[in-house]
């Protein structure tokens, strides 16, 4: 394979299919994994690529269902270059003593489980392979470093993706493995339509937040990927500029 190969998970929707999309069009090789096989297809039908692209339906919460996509890229392109871990879930927004214990378990098992899952076969098979090596990068979230009103679920776990950046950072550093975090504010996607009306602040107030074009995500993920192993970007924040971030609270 003289391509690279990428896996990238939540391919189905959002900042997941922006930046399927740019590896696609840079001429990588991409697997494509989500729960959803409908939407997978339609981010193949937007690639227009008849070749380097795969389908791996997966639960990423599952640990035979992420086994089964990491043995399928094997199989199809023989190794593996970077995975970009971005499936995620929110709970509702409120208040954290009205939460349940399935709600908190959901955000938990799809945000911080299933990004271990996926990490723990990415770093097995990039240890094993030859060239020895690859790439991790971790979808952080802004949410890694500033909450917002009831979201302590997601909050909780997109902390916790940090440890598990640094973590999967030293553990892999004498494997030829580097893993860096990208903490996205307010890109422009199905998720964040509601900020178009209007969204909860600190003080209780509603306003209404900038977004930013998803491209801008993608091409930073697609930069984070391009690096030569001796280089990392560890974290990295690309958010709306005018949105209430700095200065939260």
């Amino acid at each position: 394979m003289t391509q690279k190969v990428v896996i990238v998970t939540g391919a189905g929707s959002g900042i997941g299919r922006a930046v399927s999309l740019a590896f696609a069009n840079a001429r990588y090789c991409v697997v494509l994994a989500g729960r959803r096989e409908a939407e997978l297809q339609r981010t193949y039908d937007l690639a227009d690529r008849e070749d380097g692209i795969l389908i791996v339906p997966t639960d990423v919460t599952q640990p035979e269902s992420v086994k089964r996509l990491f043995d399928a890229t094997v199989e199809r392109f023989s190794r593996l270059d970077v995975l970009f871990n971005n499936a995620g879930i929110g709970a509702p927004a409120i208040p954290m003593d009205e939460l349940t214990f399935d709600q908190w378990s959901a955000v938990v098992n799809v945000n911080l489980t299933g990004s271990f899952l996926c990490a723990q076969q990415a770093m097995r098979l990039m240890k094993a392979q030859k060239p020895q090596g690859g790439r991790i990068i971790n979808n952080g979230s802004i949410s890694a470093s500033m909450p917002r009103p009831n979201s302590a679920p997601y909050t909780a776990t997109k902390h916790a993706i940090a440890g598990l950046t640094k973590s999967i950072s030293l553990d892999g550093r004498r494997f030829n493995i580097a893993c860096g975090q990208i903490d996205i504010g307010n890109a422009a996607t199905e998720m964040t339509e509601k900020m178009s009306a209007g969204i909860m602040q600190a003080n209780g107030e509603m306003m209404i937040e900038p977004r930013m074009n998803v491209k801008h995500v993608a091409d930073s993920v697609l930069h984070m990927a391009s690096l030569p192993l001796d280089a990392n970007v560890q974290f990295m924040t690309v958010m709306a500029t005018a949105m209430p971030f700095i200065g939260r609270g």
